[in-house]
């Protein structure tokens, strides 16, 4: 431990900032600080804690909330001064309600936001219908903007084959769910599907219009 410590470049203040993304999507969910208590216990326990500012206090993301973060990857940038820390996000990171802290987007003169808040089971408080494009969306940026670490550009660089075999072994993952009879199983594994479907479509140059417009025909 010691020796991955003595890597870490902490600040005058003995904190170093902090981006917490999202480990399937690479949504940047928020931007906080560590000390050197926070970043072991942040790898003993496998879920994320922080330093509070504000508090003055270790702080256990979701200690409150419940909205844990459980860590998948920790990476270090070139000076050694900024973590990226990948986290699986129980219901939101934001303390808004918001998925992502960042939530809002520049509009001409004004600030929109641009997602809605979740509930505490984790379902949409509004137009659950935007979300689909919103991940849609987060796709075809990835596609024109790549960004490195990120699975949705390692599906892509690896092709349609990749995809197309991650489209079938989710929908395998459906099935087992299903016949588990468990809610949270389907929940999660169908969750994962649409993901890599979405990817699929945006591969092949298809919009979600296009199958709304589908299943819009057979109603």
């Amino acid at each position: 431990m010691e020796g991955i410590i003595n890597e870490l470049k902490f600040g005058e203040n003995g904190l170093l900032p902090v981006v917490t993304q999202d480990y399937r999507t690479g949504e940047v969910l928020m931007l906080a600080y560590m000390n050197k208590e926070a970043f072991e216990k942040s790898l003993e326990t496998g879920k994320v804690h922080y330093w509070s500012r504000s508090r003055s206090k270790l702080w256990l993301k979701g200690e409150n909330s419940g909205h844990y973060q459980h860590i998948k990857s920790i990476r270090l940038d070139c000076d050694g001064d900024t973590l990226l820390i990948k986290v699986e996000q129980q219901v939101a990171a934001c303390h808004t309600g918001n998925y992502s802290c960042f939530f809002r987007e520049l509009d001409g003169d004004t600030f929109r936001n641009i997602s809605e808040p979740v509930d505490e089971q984790g379902e949409i408080n509004g137009d659950g219908s935007k979300v689909l494009q919103e991940v849609y969306d987060v796709v075809v940026d990835r596609l024109k903007n790549p960004k490195e670490g990120s699975y949705t550009n390692y599906l892509f660089e690896k092709g349609l084959d990749k995809i197309l075999k991650k489209v079938g072994e989710e929908t395998a993952e459906v099935i087992i769910a299903a016949k588990n009879k468990s809610r949270d199983e389907i929940q999660y594994e169908v969750s994962d599907l649409f993901y890599h479907i979405i990817v699929l479509l945006v591969e092949r140059g298809m919009k979600l219009d296009d199958i709304y417009n589908e299943l819009k025909k057979r109603r």
